[in-house]
């Protein structure tokens, strides 16, 4: 949906704000920008709707390079949502919510009917507050017009900037509970930026974390509470953070067997065969010379292929497997094993394969993970 490649940001005076970012948000997905002050967080959202525009790199969106797209066409296609709400205090709630709509000439019934749905999505109704002023709501219920009106005329993509740092606590946590319910019906792909870890895990499907003008962690929250990618970011989210999300369900490195029976993809079926009967394993996992995975063969490839001596395993590997990654939890190795007959499951780390967990290695490995901490699955 939106893509950044090596993107990179440096001003007049020399300042670098970002440093060769590259980012991928996806449809529907809704990825917050986190970081201390200067990090590039804001410098990155603006850049998906030309308010601020790259040295170097490329921006896309649906494959398209916005560079190409007018400015104020593209604006008119992409929801903005800023802290100081915005709303113009001379028109009522109804014309701002239904003013890009007009300006993309939207018909007067289609636009007015879309106002009345928009406020009943937040709870506001209609025929109370649409023919009220701005300055006849609360901070809250107008931060509520903010957000919808940029839902107004139904864009794929909103930009949130620090949408609800002025709010009192009481108002921000329930608009924090709408954005989420929100996006559970909407599904628009939303780029939001905040200071406030605790917004970020609450409301993200991904988190990206800054730091000088780089992306240093992008994941999901769970991921990022469970695996800090270093001490930067584990001084970002908090000691009290990480303590209340210690780890409370095993890894797939708990689950699996180090040691795996890996093949060269040069070698022939005979010779697979031999060693799947020698290490009494019905699978091989392919590997190159530096461990790079590359696929797997079952012994009844091998069976199949048998009679054919030019054949090396590379021929008749399957590389479109069900693998793991260091970080996937019990719940994702569980979900590949259930309702399938797949026997064993490669585990890899930056593409090398470190492991492989079986039916059998799992269960001792949990058996052995409640042993030792005392957790329960």
């Amino acid at each position: 949906m939106i893509k950044f490649e090596n993107v990179s940001k440096k001003y007049q005076d020399g300042f670098v704000a970002l440093k060769n970012i590259n980012l991928e948000i996806n449809k529907g997905e809704l990825v917050t920008l986190i970081g201390p002050s200067g990090c590039g967080k804001t410098t990155t959202m603006r850049m998906i709707n030309r308010l601020s525009g790259p040295s170097s790199g490329k921006i896309y969106i649906d494959g398209q390079d916005i560079s190409g797209i007018e400015p104020v066409e593209l604006r008119r296609n992409i929801g903005y949502v800023i802290q100081q709400i915005g709303l113009f205090p001379h028109m009522t709630i109804e014309q701002n919510i239904a003013l890009v709509p007009r300006l993309k000439k939207w018909d007067p019934i289609k636009y007015a009917k879309r106002v009345d749905e928009l406020l009943d999505l937040v709870g506001l109704d209609p025929a109370t507050f649409k023919h009220r002023f701005p300055s006849e709501l609360s901070g809250g219920q107008q931060q509520r017009v903010g957000v919808i009106r940029a839902l107004a005329a139904e864009p794929d993509i909103i930009l949130m900037d620090e949408p609800f740092s002025a709010l009192d606590p009481i108002s921000r946590e329930q608009l924090q509970d709408d954005i989420v319910s929100l996006q559970e019906e909407i599904q628009k792909t939303i780029v939001f930026v905040t200071h406030d870890m605790d917004e970020a895990i609450k409301i993200a499907n991904r988190i990206a974390i800054m730091k000088d003008g780089e992306i240093i962690q992008l994941d999901t929250p769970d991921k990022i509470l469970r695996r800090p990618a270093n001490e930067f970011v584990k001084g970002f989210i908090g000691e009290d953070r990480l303590n209340q999300n210690t780890p409370d369900i095993p890894f797939a490195t708990d689950l699996m067997h180090k040691q795996v029976i890996t093949s060269s993809p040069k070698r022939g079926l005979a010779e697979a065969f031999r060693l799947m009967k020698e290490k009494r394993v019905d699978s091989l996992f392919i590997t190159d010379k530096s461990k790079e995975f590359l696929g797997a063969v079952t012994i009844k490839n091998v069976d199949e292929n048998y009679n054919n001596e030019d054949m090396t395993v590379s021929d008749i590997m399957q590389t479109n497997i069900k693998i793991l990654t260091a970080d996937s939890v019990v719940t994702d190795v569980a979900g590949i094993f259930h309702g399938s007959d797949i026997g064993a499951i490669p585990v890899l780390e930056n593409n090398k394969l470190v492991g492989v967990v079986t039916r059998s290695s799992m269960m001792r490995g949990l058996a052995d993970w409640k042993h030792n901490t005392g957790g329960n699955e």
